[in-house]
């Protein structure tokens, strides 16, 4: 997927390592897992054509929120990692000719109970 690829160039660009694309747990799925100094990136990617309405961050509604919790915390006992975890979106918009790539790190906190 296009929007992927330029998330993905654009965490490298940030100085992160792509660990997996499409990485998937069962029936559970993340866009993106990435590491860089702070910890490991649990990344959904949103693709939009301009115009664009909602705020890419908001799209991810908390049943996604909740999937994407439960795949890293999949992804890291199946890894064995303790590495700080961040959940964070990646908001592609293809405006014509030109491409906006928006990053919003630490977009929400998984609430454990």
């Amino acid at each position: 997927m296009l929007g992927e690829e330029k998330a993905c160039d654009f965490l490298r660009e940030k100085g992160h390592r792509i660990v997996a694309r499409n990485w998937r747990g069962g029936h559970l799925e993340v866009d993106i897992i990435s590491e860089d100094t702070d910890g490991l990136h649990f990344v959904e990617v949103k693709t939009r054509l301009a115009p664009e309405g909602t705020a890419p961050q908001e799209r991810v509604d908390g049943r996604k929120r909740q999937r994407i919790g439960a795949a890293a915390l999949k992804f890291l006992n199946e890894s064995g990692s303790d590495r700080e975890v961040f959940f964070d979106v990646v908001s592609v918009l293809f405006d014509g000719s030109r491409t906006e790539v928006r990053y919003f790190p630490q977009a929400w906190i998984p609430m454990y109970v």
